[in-house]
């Protein structure tokens, strides 16, 4: 067993880190505060070509392997949640079916210009009554000719408000449930489509996010992504890797509250000393840094598992809940050291208490991923 990360890795992470301390960590408050999506540093940031990172070369992507990305996921929420938020929408789930299922013509009009940072893209799964229960999705696809007719509202879409196009989760029979689903890509300026209300947010602000309404929206035959009927199916192929990527994020807003927080024990005094002399606060850095580092060699341990081709469902599932919980003990430790400061609205500590909320549902809420996990584990009974 080697737990070292190659040269090319490491390399990637001293780049990407400088990178994010550079352009993104002196922007965070201000996004925060804003609630803006912050275009310069977008088309800035977009340059460098960071957007195609899993994608292959002929696309303009660096064809990374997946534990690369998943440090530069921990990365740049290190550096800032809303923004990461939206950058990474844009490199996995906003991308990915164009990518796989789409055509050559698709991902010349979407994908690559999305790589570039030319155009935002999102998914669409949530509705009002449907998020880890996607049988219950209610948008409908209807064929008609050479042509499908999309109807419904959906909710919680990150970069919705701005987004040029979006692959949208359907039912073209309800009475299938699961396997009634499929995705279409749906673009900007189609007739009936068009963004609803924003949402507004407690934490992981600056990455716009709201409702998209589908009003008789006709799109081409061609903009069914897959085969019919096999939307679930497709779904898998990045479920684990969205999940092991909630994990990384968490990482990140734990790892830039730790070290806020291990700069402020230093300097604070308290009883004429820093307070990080006294035993208990030591007592608390020992205990998250021990915890932080479990959870990334879980994240790791999944990214690895697909990089080999090995299932990991499991593996993905665990590295989602346990980094996600332990970001939430570390962000809520941090508030402590800062002691009242921690609620002050000029201290960090507070952004990272609001934007640790915001992971726990991503990949499906604990409730339901514990629920599906202790199923794998037990099996049939």
């Amino acid at each position: 067993m080697d737990f070292r990360l190659t040269e090319e890795q490491e390399f990637f992470r001293r780049t990407i880190a400088e990178t994010v301390q550079k352009m993104i960590v002196p922007r965070a408050e201000e996004i925060d505060e804003s609630d803006e999506f912050p275009w310069d540093l977008w088309r800035e940031f977009t340059k460098l070509g960071y957007l195609g990172l899993r994608y292959p070369p002929e696309y303009g992507g660096m064809g990374a392997d997946k534990v690369t990305c998943m440090i530069f996921y921990e990365e740049i929420t290190r550096g800032s949640v809303g923004f990461a938020q939206s950058v990474i929408m844009n490199m996995l789930m906003g991308t990915h079916f164009i990518y796989r299922f789409g055509t050559e013509e698709m991902k010349k009009r979407c994908l690559i210009p999305a790589i570039r940072g030319e155009k935002i893209a999102t998914i669409c799964f949530t509705e009002d009554q449907s998020g880890s229960d996607l049988a219950s999705i209610r948008t409908t696809a209807v064929r008609d000719g050479d042509y499908w007719i999309l109807n419904g509202t959906k909710q919680w879409i990150t970069n919705g408000p701005i987004c040029d196009f979006a692959t949208v989760l359907a039912t073209t029979d309800p009475s299938k449930g699961l396997k009634g689903l499929n995705f279409f890509l749906v673009e900007k300026g189609t007739p009936g489509f068009y963004p609803g209300q924003k949402i507004r947010k407690l934490g992981c602000r600056g990455a716009v996010t709201g409702e998209l309404i589908l009003d008789n929206v006709r799109i081409p035959k061609e903009n069914l992504l897959g085969e019919e009927g096999k939307g679930v199916q497709q779904l898998q192929e990045i479920l684990d890797e969205i999940r092991a990527m909630t994990g990384a994020m968490a990482l990140g807003i734990a790892r830039a509250a730790y070290e806020e927080a291990l700069e402020f024990s230093r300097k604070r005094v308290a009883f004429g000393h820093p307070i990080g002399h006294y035993q208990l606060i030591r007592a608390k850095f020992a205990d998250m840094a021990t915890e932080m580092d479990a959870a990334r060699l879980l994240v790791w341990r999944a990214a690895w598992m697909m990089d080999q081709g090995i299932p990991c469902t499991k593996e993905a599932i665990m590295a989602k809940m346990f980094a996600t919980e332990v970001c939430q003990k570390v962000v809520d430790e941090c508030t402590r050291i800062y002691g009242a400061n921690g609620m002050a609205l000029e201290y960090s500590p507070q952004r990272h208490f609001r934007d640790a909320r915001f992971l726990l549902y991503g990949g499906g809420t604990h409730e339901v991923l514990r629920d599906y996990l202790g199923r794998l584990i037990i099996g049939k009974v």
